[in-house]
């Protein structure tokens, strides 16, 4: 029977000292400038400690990692021989290294060896770190179920299993991989599982692998009762022709900070960063295509300041961790209210005010429904700011940075160059002059298009183009002019559920559940929706795979009948 603890008690002493840990990871919590301990790291750290098995439900921001690394730090015992005593696994490469350079930074006065493995580096140098030991092995299911396959990790002493952010990684198609790898460590160890959303695949995992967790539930953290909550929720309904515009005109009023943008295929993450690098932002790609050396120089370039926005797909981005973010910007609605939680909560962190932004086209407009209902927060429907908006905004900033200008010590110098100029020209037009050139140098932009306003519309959506009979799967259809479609020659008569499909293509491909569109499965084969660019390679990966134990034949659907 597990233990469902809501809310952190009121009268919980203050401070890491009181969660019973010892010195050395006092020493360098203080040595980091942490403080206090967040909500989930105050209810979980003590009962880690005790041996208790944990089901915690967090959003990402909300301080996880020490949550569960400070008690495995806690319990280790680096006195005997090195060998993995905790396996952390996590959804993608940039977490496990995320992960394990945390644990480093809090175990170094205990001398903890971690390593992190992960696909996308040479599997060499992940050996030879293994084989000179180490305490703490975080990694991704995928490269440590084939580590412990060649007998380079060995898993009978491990003491803690750790699965962090496991919705992600259910989504990802991993779901079978980690099976295997839970089921391969002893049966006596402590489970630990964190996930920001709950569905009944991880209630499942857990009434398996684990005996009678305590379950912690921290709510996602909002304003006072009638204030507004830290991270601000907003939609603008825009047709798909002016959804590079809306967006550009919707920064230009925000003025982030630092901004992360999502889209949906590579493709357009590419084409939208040259739009967006055209009209003066300091924009950087980030997608699959690219590799780690291309992505680390990104990552640095955003984390410097150097960029100022992110433009990614789901894949690509899983796994950040940018402190400085102000906004997050939803290209498209995500796929899943799920998917959508995960996306703004990179925003919103530790007190700071965050915004989040979703461009919806008109058919879009029930999917965000579904977000509001899930997350019980409205999304305000806002109007596409016009030019006229545009123009107010820019003459707004020009205004900031000339009075900021004014109220400089260095303005004597330029006292002849006035005096030169007021020879032929008053005072009045010498400042209007001055004043356009700031304007236009600060890069303001002559945008004289305006955006069509498409009312918010409630209605009961239409029925489905595509399907096939009482048993095809409602909703299917056609994908947008980026998306197509793979026929799989199996269906229902061969036991092939949707899930099936979609952990299939998500464990051969780099392709994640997100990226999988609509799918209908039919008695003796499915349609799967999928992006255009991928399809050659989800057809070839498939071809060496099996799906239910059995081989299908897979190829792009061009017939647009049922």
């Amino acid at each position: 029977m597990e233990q469902l603890l809501d809310d952190p008690s009121s009268d919980t002493p203050s401070g890491f000292a009181e969660l019973g840990l010892r010195p050395e990871l006092l020493a360098a919590l203080t040595h980091l400038g942490y403080e206090e301990p967040t909500p989930i790291q105050r209810e979980a750290i003590p009962h880690l400690i005790a041996g208790r098995d944990l089901l915690g439900q967090a959003a990402t921001g909300t301080g996880k990692t020490a949550a569960f690394a400070l008690p495995v730090l806690q319990l280790l015992d680096t006195t005997i021989p090195v060998s993995p005593k905790a396996l952390i696994l996590v959804p993608t490469r940039e977490l496990a290294m995320q992960v394990s350079e945390a644990i480093y930074k809090y175990g170094q006065q205990l001398r903890a060896q971690v390593v992190p493995i992960y696909g996308g580096q040479h599997i060499g140098r992940q050996l030879d770190a293994l084989r000179r030991g180490a305490h703490v092995i975080v990694a991704t299911p995928g490269r440590a179920l084939d580590h412990i396959r060649r007998g380079s990790l060995d898993l009978k002493g491990v003491q803690m299993v750790i699965l962090d952010e496991a919705d992600e990684m259910l989504d990802m198609g991993f779901a079978e991989d980690l099976e295997a790898i839970l089921e391969g460590t002893p049966a006596e160890r402590q489970t630990i599982l964190f996930s920001a959303t709950m569905p009944p695949r991880i209630e499942s995992i857990a009434r398996k692998h684990q005996r009678n967790p305590i379950r912690i539930q921290i709510a996602r953290v909002t304003g006072d009762s009638g204030t507004v909550p830290l991270v601000r929720q907003s939609a603008y309904i825009v047709p798909r022709s002016h959804k590079a515009v809306a967006l550009g005109r919707i920064l230009d009023i925000e003025v982030p900070t630092a901004a992360l943008v999502f889209c949906r295929t590579r493709n357009e993450v590419d084409e939208l960063t040259e739009t967006m690098n055209g009209r003066g932002y300091r924009a950087e790609a980030l997608h699959g295509g690219m590799d780690q050396e291309q992505r680390d120089r990104v990552m640095g370039r955003l984390r410097s300041g150097a960029a100022e926005l992110l433009v990614a797909t789901d894949v690509a981005a899983r796994g950040l961790d940018v402190d400085l973010l102000t906004h997050v910007v939803n290209y498209e609605v995500p796929s899943s209210p799920e998917a959508y939680v995960h996306r703004i909560g990179r925003v919103g962190r530790a007190g700071r005010e965050g915004v989040a932004i979703t461009l919806a086209e008109p058919r879009e407009q029930r999917l965000l429904e579904n977000i509001e209902r899930l997350t019980k927060q409205k999304i305000s429907i806002e109007k596409i700011p016009t030019v006229a908006d545009l123009r107010a905004k820019q003459m707004e900033l020009t205004i900031e940075s000339v009075s900021t200008a004014l109220t400089a010590d260095s303005l004597d110098q330029f006292a002849p160059v006035i005096a030169k100029l007021s020879e032929h020209h008053s005072i009045e037009q010498i400042a209007l002059a001055a004043i356009k050139l700031a304007h236009e140098a600060s890069g303001a932009t002559l945008d004289e298009v305006e955006i069509p306003d498409i009312a918010m519309k409630r209605d009961r959506p239409a029925k489905p183009k595509f399907e096939s009979g009482p048993r095809a799967k409602s909703g299917f259809q056609p994908g947008s002019d980026r998306t197509a479609r793979i026929y799989v020659g199996a269906g229902r008569s061969s036991g092939v559920r949707p899930q099936d499909l979609v952990g299939a293509i998500a464990n051969e491909t780099k392709l994640s559940g997100r990226d999988i569109g609509a799918i209908r499965v039919s008695d003796h084969y499915s349609i799967v929706e999928i992006p255009d660019e991928a399809v050659d390679d989800v057809v070839a990966s498939m071809a060496r795979t099996t799906i239910k134990g059995r081989k299908a034949t897979v190829r792009r659907y061009r017939d647009e009948k049922p």
